[in-house]
This record gives C-alpha cells, sequence and structure tokens, in this order.
C-alpha cells in the first residue's frame, strides 16, 4: 500500500526496450518465422506499436524480413552472443571434446547451456552419416524432453523443475513426458546413473543421452550430449563417453581454460 494515498501502486508501464525485447522473446527454435499478427499477440502489443518497433529491429539489424508480411531473427543477434564470455570460453574448451566425442559416435554432439526452464544449444558437431536434427546453433527447446534439459533439471535443484511444471508440459510426440512424478522419476535416475537420457521424446526417431559440466564453484554450468538414432543408439557406450568428456571438461573449466 502507498503509504501517502492508501492505494495500490499502479504497476510501471513497459518501456521501448521492454517491448522490443519481448518481440525478440516470440520467436522460437519451432517457429524461427512469424507473422506481424502472431508476433502483436505473443507479445501483447498492439499491431501499429509491434509494426513500428519491428521496424526500427529490423533497421538495428536484429530482426530480417523474410517474405512480404514475415519475419526471422538476424544474424547480428547471435553475431552478439559469441561475445557472452562464460559461453566463449565454454565453446573454445569444449570443441576439442565434441570432436572427440563425434569421432567416437558418428552422430551430433552438442554443447548446451541452461536458458530458464529450456536447454540453449551453443556448440554443434556433426556429420554427413549423423541423423539430421530440428535443432541448431542458438535454438532451444523445454528441458523436459531433451537430455540435456534434464541435466539441468536433475542438477540444478527444485526450483527450476518448480518452474517448467507450472508452466506446463507440452508433449511433442507419444513418448514426451508430461506427468510431473514420471519427471521426477526419471530426473532421479539421471543423478544415479551421472547421465540423463531421452528416447524419441522431442522428436520422432532421435535419442540423446548427456552428462553434466560443472564450472569452478561446482555448479552446473553446461551439458554435453550424443543426439542419433533411437534404433540403433548405444546408451551404454555412449554415456560413458559422454560421461568421460563432460569430466575432462569440467577439470579444464576449474582449471582456467
Amino acid at each position: 500500500m502507498n503509504g501517502e494515498t492508501g492505494q495500490s501502486a499502479q504497476p510501471r508501464p513497459r518501456s521501448v526496450l521492454a517491448r522490443g525485447l519481448s518481440i525478440l522473446d516470440t520467436f522460437t527454435s519451432e517457429e524461427p518465422e512469424l507473422t506481424l499478427a502472431e508476433i502483436a499477440a505473443r507479445s501483447g502489443l498492439p499491431k501499429p506499436t509491434a509494426h513500428r518497433l519491428l521496424g526500427d529491429l529490423v533497421e538495428w539489424g536484429a530482426i530480417e524480413r523474410s517474405g512480404p508480411g514475415h519475419y526471422r531473427l538476424a544474424t547480428k543477434l547471435f553475431r552478439l552472443g559469441q561475445l557472452v564470455p562464460l559461453h566463449r570460453v565454454l565453446r573454445e574448451a569444449a570443441l576439442p571434446h565434441l570432436e572427440h566425442l563425434h569421432a567416437v559416435s558418428r552422430e551430433n554432439v552438442h554443447l548446451a547451456v541452461p536458458d530458464s526452464f529450456y536447454s540453449l544449444f551453443v556448440e554443434r558437431v556433426t556429420g554427413r552419416d549423423a541423423v539430421p536434427l530440428r535443432t541448431r546453433v542458438g535454438s532451444r527447446l523445454l528441458s523436459h524432453c531433451t537430455a540435456t534439459g534434464k541435466v539441468f533439471l536433475a542438477w540444478g535443484g527444485r526450483e527450476r523443475l518448480r518452474q517448467l511444471v507450472n508452466a506446463g508440459l507440452p508433449r511433442f510426440t507419444p513418448r514426451t513426458i508430461v506427468l510431473p512424478g514420471l519427471l521426477h522419476q526419471d530426473l532421479a535416475r539421471a543423478l544415479e546413473r551421472g547421465v540423463a537420457t531421452t528416447y524419441e521424446e522431442a522428436e520422432a526417431g532421435v535419442a540423446a543421452v548427456a552428462a553434466p559440466v560443472h564450472g569452478r564453484d561446482g555448479q552446473v554450468v553446461a551439458a554435453l550430449s550424443v543426439t542419433g538414432r533411437a534404433q540403433t543408439m548405444d546408451f551404454d557406450r555412449f554415456g560413458h563417453a559422454v560421461k568421460t568428456a563432460a569430466s575432462a571438461l569440467s577439470n579444464a573449466l576449474s582449471d582456467g581454460v
């Protein structure tokens, strides 16, 4: 309560910057291209305001027009992302381990970091024999359906899991875990094994195994994963390789690499 007026404080109006950032947040890896109407609806902005801000973002280079009335994120955001110190250090330190994992598995190998209750993929090594994936560097997926995301949930404490459950557990395939109790059990098994796994939970025909990467303070700062064909995924072999690589990367980060 306001001590002078006895009335509840009114919420502050969103700044132009906040409204512009809300537009950037409307894009996802599943829907990288949106119309003006979709952007306005998702950001909660009136169409004229969204249109004006989109013009500013296009001029600055954060968004580009992909066709008449359609927009997508531009490469300037990716270039800025490469300047984030933690991500740059992680990528540089992780690359030899990613390349080794790819040589062992011949499948897609990812480095991911937690982003709220998402898994954000910051590096990937792949080849012509690897199973094709929708994910790419810079994309993010909800944590409950990805092996790297389950690492962040299992090792990240109850609060991150609670936030995700409260936001909802959408189903992407028939195998997606959408019941909080079952997800909790799966995460408990991940902690016991030292790796998290998925089997056709984000994409049909695709499985993955991931292990945590610890920073200097012991907190999980990233995850390494091998993602391949569900029917031929060797969870034991690749799980051991991923744990070994993640441990080596953790040691390198602790040593200040």
